[in-house]
């Protein structure tokens, strides 16, 4: 554990990200409930300001749920191009520090700066720089949160947004924790948070006093992670350039989603994120998958693999919509979507004029 409370890490999120850069870019929407999505009447919310989140609208939600909540919001179509390429002028950022970078997704990435480029030795000066340097230059606000592991920085990060650091200490991280409910830690999401409690476990405290032998039992190998994380321990590293198996990204709603135009709506953030890992990493994929997650629980997934790499997104959004919509029509609501990208080849980035990619 002391090399682990030896590491500094940053767990940069920009905030709201893709509303901000909206009421950025439009002053009209400054001050107003922005919600970025779909239409009104079939959407979903990509992302909502702060301003229409004070009205309970929050990202995944059904944007007709949205409307009734918010009944003055203002919906914006999704600029994804835009949104990377502002991800692609943090990261930039990011780089003049360390590159010790594993992003998250467009708005958010894992930073090590335990030995940096700039041998600045306090972390926390660290993010405030970093923080300013985003705000100069893209007139966006950033939350961080600064601590010796993953876990810590992460739940740092979303204690004092918007616009906010937090710095928990190794000596704080446990007592910390210990305070905390069991559904603000992350990982734990609703439904495990509510399994927790029926066994009596509410807050961190509680969860820690939990053998590892107990916490398996009743959560399979995930148990293994809660026992640690409730000891305030993480010994994931940051890791940049990752060769990886698979890419993935999902997405939970606040609302079931029962109409094709939702699920298509649904997908593009994951099939976003997907794209933007593959072109960040230069690698491609030969498979495309689709996670469905229904509002009973139950799960399925879909693929379709491809003879050669995969070179486009509007390849890979196509193929999400197709093996979506042959699950029509829904007998139930679904909950969750997700869409991953495996069998990847690094070894073989995208390349004008290669041949476009044959379903088997």
């Amino acid at each position: 554990m002391e090399q682990e409370e030896q590491r500094k890490i940053i767990h940069l999120d920009m905030d709201a990200f893709y509303a901000s850069v909206e009421q950025r870019d439009n002053p009209e929407l400054r001050g107003r409930p922005v919600a970025v999505g779909g239409s009104r009447q079939r959407g979903v919310v990509a992302a909502a300001s702060y301003e229409a989140r004070l009205f309970g609208v929050r990202s995944a939600m059904a944007s007709s749920v949205a409307l009734r909540r918010c009944p003055e919001l203002v919906f914006v179509k999704p600029r994804f191009d835009v949104y990377k390429a502002i991800s692609q002028q943090i990261r930039a950022i990011f780089a003049e520090y360390t590159p010790l970078i594993e992003p998250l997704s467009l708005d958010e990435a894992y930073l090590d700066v335990t030995t940096n480029l700039k041998n600045i030795a306090s972390a926390t000066r660290i993010a405030q720089q970093i923080r300013a340097e985003i705000k100069a230059q893209t007139q966006l606000t950033a939350s961080a949160g600064v601590s010796y592991n993953k876990f810590l920085a992460k739940l740092a990060s979303d204690h004092q947004k918007p616009d906010g650091l937090f710095v928990i200490k190794p000596e704080e991280g446990l007592k910390f924790v210990e305070a905390l409910a069991v559904g603000q830690f992350h990982g734990i999401g609703k439904v495990t948070a509510a399994k927790m409690n029926q066994l009596g476990i509410f807050t961190g405290l509680d969860l820690r006093q939990q053998s590892e032998a107990f916490l398996r039992q009743h959560f399979g190998k995930a148990g293994g992670y809660y026992y640690a994380i409730a000891r305030a321990e993480d010994h994931r590293p940051v890791v940049a350039d990752r060769l990886r198996k698979s890419v993935g990204s999902e997405t939970t709603f606040e609302q079931d989603l029962t109409l094709p135009e939702e699920l298509t709506t649904g997908l593009q953030p994951c099939v976003e994120d997907v794209w933007a890992y593959c072109e960040k990493a230069g690698t491609l994929g030969r498979t495309v998958t689709v996670k469905v997650k229904y509002t009973d629980f139950q799960q399925i997934t879909r693929s379709r693999s491809y003879l050669g790499p995969i070179t486009s997104k509007a390849i890979i959004e196509q193929t999400s919509n197709e093996l979506v919509s042959a699950l029509l029509p829904l007998a139930k609501g679904v909950r969750l979507l997700g869409v991953s990208l495996s069998n990847l080849d690094t070894n073989e980035p995208p390349a004008a004029g290669r041949q476009l990619a044959l379903p088997f």
